[in-house]
């Protein structure tokens, strides 16, 4: 099956964490808040890493979401990670996964991949090909 939302962020708080070592590309760290809409409805805190090189616009991040709310008519929670490349002015090397057993409720089982697609107006989109695993009872 495949699901599909579109998501905002209301929250952003950057930490003020510093890693030892500096490179070219500096290296933050935020939590976020995020709201999903469409397919895909509900609501995530987001752990996000990213590290960027402020003259040439390219960097990476890595980031982990707790997600509760609704997948293709399904409710419950699920973890689920993904990370990128840019080069300033696009995205590569996406992955996207749903964390192997987090799911809850409808949504445990859940097991799948996805992506983020970004419109030029801004516009986040979340893409997930999932599928429903048999729980094992007990």
């Amino acid at each position: 099956m495949q699901a599909q939302g579109t998501f905002t962020v209301s929250d952003w708080t950057p930490s003020d964490h510093t890693p030892p070592i500096t490179t070219a590309a500096s290296v933050g760290h935020a939590t976020m808040i995020k709201t999903f809409t469409g397919g895909i409805e509900g609501r995530a805190s987001t752990q996000f890493t990213g590290a960027l090189n402020p003259e040439t616009g390219a960097g990476s991040y890595v980031a982990l979401e707790s997600f509760e709310g609704t997948i293709g008519g399904r409710t419950g929670t699920i973890n689920f990670l993904h990370t990128a490349s840019t080069h300033g002015t696009d995205r590569y090397d996406e992955k996207l996964a749903i964390v192997p057993d987090s799911g809850t409720g409808e949504l445990a089982g859940l097991t799948g991949s996805g992506s983020i697609m970004v419109d030029p107006d801004g516009t986040h989109h979340l893409i997930l090909d999932v599928r429903l695993e048999a729980v094992p009872e007990g």
